[in-house]
């Protein structure tokens, strides 16, 4: 319905990356129905009725190297696109694991979040990012592997 190209990471982890890409307008007309059927979905209580509005949080995974012109000198942007959305927003101060990515979390409801994601877009838009990004694939972590090969190992055959 938004005309825009949507796709969603595999894996099984908790995490998972959903791409948008087309025209401006399908971007934002597909972030729109996204940020509405979450609040959707968290809004109905476990017997289906509506509990109220409750905020949706969306995190965009944004180059690094693009996060200092959406901060903007003193944190004079940021404060400007809080101030003028309404919305929650948060930059993450280190990189997503394996990446040259950093979280950016919006929070709010649809219309305000909406409103915050087109101005975080104008202002990445103006600024392309610099020198190469390493995309950031959520998986499990570290740990979690070496803890599950441990126990494979630990393992001794039938019979």
């Amino acid at each position: 319905q938004s005309s825009a190209r949507i796709t969603i990471s595999e894996g099984c982890c908790p995490e998972r990356i959903t791409t948008i890409t087309g025209s401006t307008d399908a971007v934002f007309r597909a972030v729109s129905m996204i940020a509405f059927k979450l609040e959707e979905d968290l809004g109905a209580g476990s017997d289906g009725a509506t509990v109220g509005r409750a905020p949706v949080t969306l995190r965009l995974v944004i180059p690094a190297s693009q996060c200092g012109s959406l901060i903007g000198k003193a944190g004079a942007k940021i404060r400007e696109i809080r101030e003028s959305t309404g919305a929650q927003v948060q930059v993450a101060g280190d990189l997503l694991p394996n990446s040259t990515e950093r979280a950016v979390t919006v929070s709010g409801v649809p219309d305000t979040i909406i409103q915050c994601v087109r101005q975080i877009c104008a202002v990445i838009l103006e600024s392309p990012p610099k020198g190469a990004t390493i995309p950031y694939h959520p998986g499990l972590s570290l740990g979690t592997i070496l803890l599950s090969a441990n126990q494979v190992r630990g393992r001794r055959p039938p019979g």
